[in-house]
C-alpha cells in the first residue's frame, strides 16, 4: 500500500509539473558565434529584454566554429520543448548550409519565432592602408595582387559571399582569412593582420569613430545619418553588394505552434520597449518583429538570393 501511495504521489507531482504554463524554468538561446560579434550582441539584448515578459530567465550561450554549424547543429538537435532556442543571422542558417557538405542542419530545421534586427555592413579598412575611397580600394588591389587579407568570421559567413562578390565584381585577387567569428575578424583589421572587412554598423560604428578603422561604403539601401559622408555600394559602382545583416530567433523544428506563438509575442514587445528600442538605434540596428509567419516568407527570400550567388561562387567546404 506505501508503495502505491507513493508512486501516486510522483505521478501527481509530475502531471502537475508537466501541466505548468511555459516557460517554469530559465531557457537557454545558443548563438552559433563567439561572444563580441554582431550576432552576440543581438542574442544578449534581446535574452536580456525576454524576462520582462516571459518571467524566466535567459541565458545565452556562445557555441562557435565551423561556419556557424556547431552551435546551429546543437540547436536544431534540441528538444522542441521552447528552452532551447536560437539567434542566428542569414550567414548560419542560410548560407553554412549551402557551402557546408556536412551541416547536419538547414532552414527547415527550425521553426521560425521573429525576426529581430536589420542592420547594414560596412566596408571597413585598416586606417594604416593607404586608400579613402572603393575606387581606390580596387586600384590598390590590382596593383597588388595576392597581397591584400580581408577577414569574416568563417567560410559561407555574409562577409564572406559579399567580399567574393566584390573580388568577382573588380576582377580583384585578394585572400579571405576567416576567423572563428565576426569579433575575432574584426580585431584582425584594427590590429593590420587584415586589410578590411564586411562588418555591421553595430559592431564597427564605436571603431570608426575611434579611428581605429576607416569606413569607405555601407552596403545598404542609403547613407547612415551616423556617417553621412560615407556613400554607399550602390553610389560606389556596385549595386549588387547593397547587402544587409539580420538577426532572427528561431526554435527548434515541431516546437508546438503555442509556445512558438507566445516567445514572438515576447520578442515583439521586447523590441518595442525602452531601452531596448534606443539601445538598437545607438547600434545602427532596425528592429523588426512581426509574425513568425514573416520570419518564413523573409527566410525563403533569403534563400532564393544567396543559392545562386553561392552557385556562381562554386563554394564548398567538406
Amino acid at each position: 500500500m506505501r508503495r502505491v501511495v507513493v508512486a501516486a504521489v510522483a505521478m501527481l507531482w509530475a502531471n502537475s509539473a508537466f501541466a505548468q504554463p511555459y516557460p517554469n524554468h530559465p531557457i537557454r538561446i545558443i548563438v552559433p558565434t563567439p561572444a563580441g560579434g554582431p550576432v552576440d550582441v543581438m542574442a544578449r539584448l534581446i535574452g536580456n529584454a525576454l524576462p520582462a515578459t516571459l518571467g524566466q530567465s535567459v541565458i545565452v550561450e556562445n557555441k562557435p566554429g565551423a561556419g556557424n554549424t556547431i552551435g546551429s547543429r546543437t540547436a536544431a538537435a534540441a528538444d522542441p520543448d521552447g528552452y532551447t532556442l536560437m539567434v542566428s543571422a542569414a550567414s548560419g542558417l542560410i548560407m553554412s548550409p549551402m557551402i557546408y557538405k556536412n551541416a547536419g542542419y538547414d532552414a527547415a530545421s527550425f521553426a521560425p519565432v521573429a525576426l529581430i534586427t536589420e542592420t547594414p555592413q560596412l566596408l571597413v579598412i585598416n586606417p594604416q592602408l593607404p586608400v579613402k575611397t572603393v575606387a581606390e580600394l580596387v586600384a590598390y588591389a590590382k596593383a597588388n595582387p595576392g597581397k591584400l587579407n580581408y577577414s569574416t568570421g568563417g567560410t559561407g559567413t555574409l562577409p564572406h559571399l559579399t567580399a567574393e562578390l566584390f573580388k568577382q565584381l573588380t576582377g580583384t585577387q585578394i585572400v579571405h582569412v576567416p576567423y572563428k567569428g565576426g569579433g575575432p575578424s574584426l580585431t584582425s583589421v584594427v590590429a593590420g593582420d587584415t586589410q578590411f572587412t564586411f562588418d555591421t554598423i553595430a559592431t564597427s560604428m564605436q571603431l570608426v569613430g575611434d579611428g581605429r578603422l576607416r569606413a569607405l561604403a555601407v552596403a545598404g539601401p542609403q547613407r547612415l545619418a551616423e556617417l553621412p559622408d560615407v556613400p554607399t555600394m550602390r553610389e560606389a559602382g556596385f549595386p549588387t553588394l547593397a547587402t544587409g545583416a539580420w538577426t532572427a530567433l528561431l526554435a527548434p523544428r515541431d516546437t508546438p505552434p503555442a509556445i512558438v506563438a507566445k516567445l514572438n509575442a515576447a520578442t515583439n514587445a521586447a523590441l518595442q520597449a525602452e531601452p531596448m528600442k534606443s539601445m538598437l538605434v545607438k547600434l545602427g540596428a532596425q528592429p523588426r518583429g512581426g509574425t513568425p509567419q514573416d520570419l518564413a516568407d523573409h527566410i525563403q527570400n533569403e534563400l532564393k538570393k544567396w543559392a545562386p550567388i553561392v552557385r556562381a561562387l562554386n563554394l564548398q567546404v567538406d
